[in-house]
């Protein structure tokens, strides 16, 4: 087996963790939690489900930004902490979005969070409207002021997710151009900007892939985590059957210096719809990833994934066995290999 180092994150000694069960069968080196969902239906008065959200360290805990489904069916952005990652305690107000003058400035609706720590700041990056479907972003070092920044692009386009360091002097963005509907297409393209305002040097990265699982759409998910191998991006792939869409997740190694370049990209996928929490719920057969935290010390990960657009999952692999998987599975096209523009 390889000796695959984490670069980014550093030491996280109290990262939510379980070994894989003796009986596991599954193919891939990624487990779920024996005891998911983490958070179920109606967590806090005026919200009736929490899902596809997103965790970073914190202190001496860990904080997380999730996508709550009101009870008026419109969705928002909530706030949570946890000592071990696994318990939370959600604040059953909406994240206190302001513009630069420090008054409020909340998005009509938002949806599908990351949380990405740049240097010494925090960004949370959401799905919104901005006359059509569209990325927001806000800034934070406390967690109890959220500034937004300016949209970094027109609509319509989601799934959007920060680089975790800037790569050559530039902020990198993630991010998946789409239509203002359920988008029965979609790609994961990267940008770039020296200021996080203005964004452009737009490369395509990868296309849907010929594996079922992914053969509609991809989008990008958890933020890239820095190896010793390059970029490693755990990102969602859509299939089509007679009952609709089918989510799962798998993962890909981007080039360290030119993330554009595939390097590896699994033909198989880390997990799919198989649970009851995973096959049953608001929108079944969904497992959306969102957030992953890294232990560099042991190599462990710990992936949030949402299930069924009802609860909020986790999953657990090490570096070393999931790149091993991933090469050993890695299928390419000739768009994956090339710098992503014609």
């Amino acid at each position: 087996m390889s000796k695959v180092q984490i670069l980014s994150g550093g030491s996280l000694p109290q990262i939510p963790w379980q070994d894989r069960p003796a009986n596991d069968s599954h193919d891939a080196p990624v487990w779920r939690y024996s005891e998911n969902p983490i958070i179920t239906r109606n967590p806090v008065p005026g919200v009736a489900r929490v899902f596809n959200s997103a965790v970073a360290p914190w202190k001496d805990g860990f904080i997380a930004v999730f996508r709550g489904e009101q009870v008026n069916g419109i969705p928002h952005v909530y706030q949570g902490t946890s000592k071990d990652g696994i318990h939370w305690q959600i604040d059953p107000e909406k994240v206190p979005f302001t513009n630069d003058a420090g008054e409020s400035f909340l998005p009509p609706y938002a949806y599908d969070p990351r949380l990405v720590k740049v240097e010494d700041t925090y960004y949370a990056i959401w799905c919104q409207d901005f006359y059509g479907a569209s990325i927001g972003m806000a800034k934070t070092r406390d967690f109890k002021t959220f500034t937004r920044l300016e949209n970094p692009f027109i609509p319509f386009n989601r799934n959007a997710v920060l680089f975790p360091r800037r790569v050559n002097g530039h902020y990198l963005l993630l991010s998946r151009p789409s239509d203002s509907g359920h988008t029965p297409f979609g790609d994961i393209w990267l940008s770039r900007s020296p200021d996080m305002k203005f964004w452009g040097m737009h490369r395509h990265v990868m296309s849907a892939g010929s594996s079922w699982w992914e053969s509609v759409k991809i989008g990008s998910g958890a933020a890239p985590i820095e190896t010793s191998e390059g970029w490693l991006l755990f990102y969602h792939g859509a299939s089509s059957t007679c009952n609709g869409f089918v989510y799962s997740f798998g993962a890909a190694i981007l080039d360290i210096d030119e993330p554009s370049i595939v390097k590896y990209r699994c033909e198989n996928f880390l997990l799919t719809p198989e649970e009851c929490y995973e096959e049953r719920g608001f929108v079944p057969n969904v497992c959306f990833p969102c957030a992953a935290l890294t232990d560099a010390d042991t190599g462990r990960i710990a992936i949030y994934y949402g299930a069924a657009d009802t609860y909020l999952g986790l999953a657990f692999t090490r570096v070393d066995e999931l790149v091993d998987y991933i090469k050993a599975h890695s299928v390419l096209r000739a768009s994956d290999r090339e710098l992503g523009i014609l």
